[in-house]
């Protein structure tokens, strides 16, 4: 499958990978970002890829199966890096690099419920080893539960109006698929309320997804973590697709004393990457590194 990494030359740049270096790519995804950073390691640079969608792992493995025992796969969340690490007898790594969006392959899959575009199981689990799917959650939590949800993870302005939407029409029947979340969501926001330049039920689909995957603690508990298993004047990327992760990062680079800032302001693409790539329209990247002890 054919992917195009986001802000590919920005991250590679600045990570400046090196021969005998180590690097974790926190969400492998296609592997594109990774590719780049074993063809300049070359001969001996390593690259350990997380990601616990297993399909896109699968997929990664095939895309990088040149480089051999160069690049690990581990089927696991980037919140147990040091651990896993760890069992692979890593203490330290020369750089790290988290892009916190979907993949293509992601959006693009009919049965994963992640897109609002036609039909979909209501799914959305990035690991299919998570009990909770979006369609569990939303028959099963209260409307003050789905208003939160909406607000906190979503930002979305029409949280109690939707969630009531969602309890009433959920007496009747189940939600099963995406095209019932999307009816119910452009019947409870007013035309007079919808954003223009997205769908009206972005907000909502965003906002579930992190719910059921717990996306924001898991972030939050790398970004406590990363600064212990970065060497000397390691590289940090991270790649964010909306507020609520922008702030967090940018809340922890500030805030941790062993990191020093490199972007001031987030890394957005170019009117070159935004013509090939759309989808990189909401990207921001923010770079650190650790400072000496």
């Amino acid at each position: 499958m054919i992917h195009q990494p986001v802000l590919l030359a920005e991250v590679v740049d600045f990570l400046a990978p090196r021969d005998g270096g180590i690097y974790v790519d926190g969400n492998l995804g296609m592997g594109g970002h990774s590719r780049e950073i074993l063809i300049r390691s070359a001969p001996s640079g390593r690259v350990i890829g997380f990601d616990w969608d297993e399909a896109a792992l699968e997929m990664a493995r095939g895309n990088l199966a040149e480089f051999g025992n160069r690049v690990q796969f581990v089927h696991d969340n980037f919140a147990a890096l040091p651990e896993r690490l760890a069992g692979l007898g890593i203490r330290e790594i020369d750089g790290l690099l988290l892009d916190l969006g979907l993949s293509s392959y992601q959006l693009d899959n009919s049965e994963r419920g992640f897109s609002f575009q036609g039909s979909q199981p209501l799914d959305m689990r990035m690991d299919k080893r998570r009990q909770i799917t979006a369609a569990k959650l939303l028959n099963s939590a209260s409307s003050e539960e789905l208003a939160d949800i909406f607000y906190l993870y979503g930002e979305e302005r029409q949280a109690r109006r939707i969630a009531a939407f969602v309890v009433e029409y959920r007496r009747k029947q189940p939600f099963v698929t995406t095209d019932q979340l999307v009816e119910v969501v452009e019947r409870a926001v007013p035309r007079k309320f919808r954003p223009k330049k997205i769908h009206v039920a972005t907000k909502v689909f965003q906002a579930l997804r992190i719910a059921v995957n717990g996306e924001l603690d898991n972030l939050v508990k790398v970004l406590e973590q990363a600064p212990q298993i970065l060497k000397n004047n390691a590289k940090f990327c991270v790649i964010s697709f909306h507020s609520l992760e922008d702030r967090l990062v940018k809340r922890a680079f500030q805030t941790n004393p062993s990191l020093s800032i490199v972007t001031r302001r987030p890394i957005v693409a170019g009117v070159d990457e935004l013509r090939d790539n759309p989808r990189a329209r909401s990207a921001k990247l923010r770079m650190a590194k650790r400072e000496a002890a």
